[in-house]
Order: structure tokens, then C-alpha cells, then sequence
């Protein structure tokens, strides 16, 4: 589970986002980021025996800092206000389809899939659900991936307005092929992730994922 005093913490964060309260708070910090790995380590454990691709990772792998990059940002806030794991087993910087998790308070999500790719992986994706659009449908379709993501997201942004060039308007798989990201999302309360049961309920997010990253990840081979 995450610990109570670990939202406290990134709450404080985002009231105070700069360096002398961080560097006063730095144990808090720490003790945080050390409940935030050992819950993506029991994660990495239960949810490894169904994807063998992850199960060699440890959290230290999955991780991001918590410094942000403000060199072209004209928010100068140094830290970001949540911890976020992304659990790849090609590594966290990989384009392959994975598994996220972002832990925010009021604003935590879980997921995966593949976000913002360069323009030749997109291409391949692209190809593979048109070479294979029964099958990819079949996927995103199911009871199981309704039901736990309602569709993949569409967020501002996430799609073209028209077909990508080199494929048909009336391309049945038209409006997929809009798609600059191919990201399924799952929203968690606060008070659900407080829970005991939290691995579990995040596994079985995967678990519901794991169909259409095993897609994705045929089609970049």
C-alpha cells in the first residue's frame, strides 16, 4: 500500500516546490520514495509471473526523478509533485509497450501501452492494426478492457483530425490510424490506493492491459 505520510509529502511538495523546504525535508523525501519502490517492487513481483518480460526489473529500474527539466519550461518549479514508475523490460526509455503508474495525489493513474513514439515507430503501429484490424479490435473491445479502461484515451491531443498520409479515408481502420498515442488509462482514487489489496487491484490493471502491449510490441518486431 502507499503510506499516508507519502501523500502528505507530495502534498507539502506542491505547496512548497522549491529547493531550501526540499533540502529541509530531504528525510521525508526519502522515507516517501522508499515506500513508492517498495510498492513497485511487490508490484514487479506478483504481476512478473504473467508478463516474464518485466519480471527481472527492480523499481530502482522503473523509476523517474523526482527533479523536473525546466531548461525549455516557463514553470521554473524544480521537482515534479509525484512519483511515477514506467515498467518496461527494455528499460523505462524504451518505445515498446509497457506498464505505468503515477501517484499524485488527487490525480493518480495506472496504465500503459505506448505514448508519444518517434515517427517510424508510429508508423510500424500504424501497419500492424491495419494488416491486423480484426485482432486489434478484438482486444480493445473485450469486456475486460472496456471495463477497466473504457476504450484507449482520447485526450486533447491524442489524435489526428484526418487519416494519416499513405492510407485511405474509408480505410476501415481510419480512425485507430489517428492515433499518435496508443495509451489505455485507469483513474485510482486516493482512498483506494491506501488499500491493502493495491498490488493485487494494480496487476489485474495489467493483467487487463497486457493483450493489446503484447499487440503493440508484435508489430514493432
Amino acid at each position: 500500500m502507499i503510506h499516508p505520510s507519502t501523500f502528505r509529502f507530495l502534498k507539502d511538495l506542491k505547496e512548497n516546490n522549491n529547493k531550501p523546504w526540499f533540502d529541509e525535508n530531504r528525510k521525508r523525501y526519502e522515507t516517501a520514495k522508499e515506500n513508492f519502490a517498495d510498492f513497485i517492487d511487490a508490484l514487479i513481483l506478483q504481476f512478473g509471473k504473467k508478463d516474464k518480460t518485466i519480471s527481472h526489473l527492480k523499481a530502482k529500474d522503473c523509476m523517474f526523478r523526482i527533479n523536473r527539466d525546466v531548461r525549455f519550461s516557463k514553470d521554473k518549479a524544480p521537482y515534479k509533485t509525484n512519483f511515477g514508475a514506467y515498467i518496461n523490460g527494455e528499460g523505462k526509455k524504451s518505445f515498446r509497450a509497457g506498464y505505468y503508474f503515477h501517484l499524485e495525489p488527487g490525480k493518480s493513474f495506472t496504465g500503459g501501452g505506448i505514448w508519444q513514439p518517434p515517427a517510424d515507430v508510429l508508423a510500424k503501429l500504424r501497419q500492424e492494426i491495419d494488416y491486423n484490424l480484426s485482432n486489434f479490435e478484438k482486444i480493445i473491445h473485450s469486456n475486460k478492457f472496456k471495463t477497466v479502461f473504457n476504450g484507449l484515451s482520447s485526450a486533447e491531443g491524442a489524435k489526428l483530425t484526418r487519416v494519416p498520409k499513405g492510407y485511405e479515408a474509408d480505410n476501415p481502420a481510419a480512425e485507430y490510424l489517428k492515433y499518435k498515442n496508443f495509451v489505455a488509462i485507469h483513474s485510482l482514487t486516493d482512498k483506494g490506493l491506501a488499500q491493502p489489496e493495491l498490488v493485487t487491484k494494480i496487476a489485474s490493471v495489467f493483467e487487463a492491459l497486457q493483450p493489446l502491449n503484447n499487440f503493440l510490441n508484435v508489430g514493432l518486431e
